[in-house]
């Protein structure tokens, strides 16, 4: 095992999604995950059913108590609900983890349609988070609020990755999985210039938890010393095959097979 990552996010009681989802996909990279929950959900497969909020400083007491003890070299954000939280957890992250990378994961809706962070928040991930990001993970739905701007299509994925990077993070990885058609691209926008990969779309309803899965994916591979571009190279194979191999459990959108692993990471 190697690589020690730090996951800031939400609870699913379903386990699918948030910090369950998390650990799963860590571990199963052979790295090694600590947590610092930042709300509860009571959530199934179809949706989420209740939302309890996590005191801004008690997020803090348990970043603080795994930096301090056994120290972390990727951070993962998740579900951070609220602009005191982001506040909270960005100025945590630079007074006490400013060597480690961060991937950013700006968790906005649920697959189900519920609001995962309040809509004032969203100027606080541009101001507080975004730049301290080596990577920022959106969908499109998340982009648009992001940049400003309706991203419908691969060309404007590149638009708004580019507007994203404007906010200070290293890169952006636009995930392209929301916009319709038999071919999924995601686009990883950095200053050098554009990354495309495209891939043929999984058939499958069991899709919770695919964005949290991904951005815990390339933490891992960052905390073990991965160069960004084979970080998410991996990330996304294991996500293709978690989906792939995905159980079939529930009654709406069903969870992934976090229970596969991929090539092993040697360092």
């Amino acid at each position: 095992m190697k690589g020690r990552v730090l996951i800031v996010a939400g609870s699913d009681s379903g386990g699918g999604a948030g910090i369950q989802a998390d650990i799963k996909t860590v571990t199963a990279l052979d790295a090694y995950a600590m947590t610092a929950i930042t709300a509860l959900t009571a959530q199934d497969t179809t949706g989420v059913h209740g939302v309890v909020a996590v005191d801004p400083q008690f997020v803090v007491r348990q970043m603080e108590l795994c930096l301090a003890d056994i120290g972390a070299d990727a951070v993962k954000t998740g579900m951070l609900h609220d602009g005191a939280v982001i506040e909270a957890v960005a100025a945590t992250i630079r007074a006490k983890a400013p060597g480690a990378a961060l991937v950013v994961d700006p968790v906005m809706i649920a697959k189900g349609g519920h609001k995962l962070l309040a809509d004032a928040a969203v100027v606080t991930v541009k101001s507080r988070l975004a730049p301290l990001a080596t990577v920022l993970t959106p969908n499109t739905d998340e982009a648009a609020a992001l940049a400003g701007m309706a991203v419908a299509s691969p060309a404007d994925m590149e638009r708004a990755g580019r507007a994203i990077l404007a906010l200070g993070p290293k890169a952006v990885l636009m995930k392209g999985g929301h916009l319709p058609g038999d071919t999924v691209h995601d686009l990883l926008v950095e200053a050098a210039g554009v990354t495309r990969f495209a891939d043929k779309r999984i058939a499958t309803t069991s899709t919770h938890g695919t964005g949290c899965t991904l951005a815990s994916a390339i933490a891992a591979g960052l905390a073990q010393g991965m160069a960004l571009m084979d970080a998410v190279a991996r990330a996304r194979a294991y996500v293709r095959r978690a989906l792939a191999t995905a159980p079939g459990f529930g009654r709406g959108h069903g969870p992934l097979n976090h229970a596969h692993t991929v090539k092993p990471f040697k360092g």
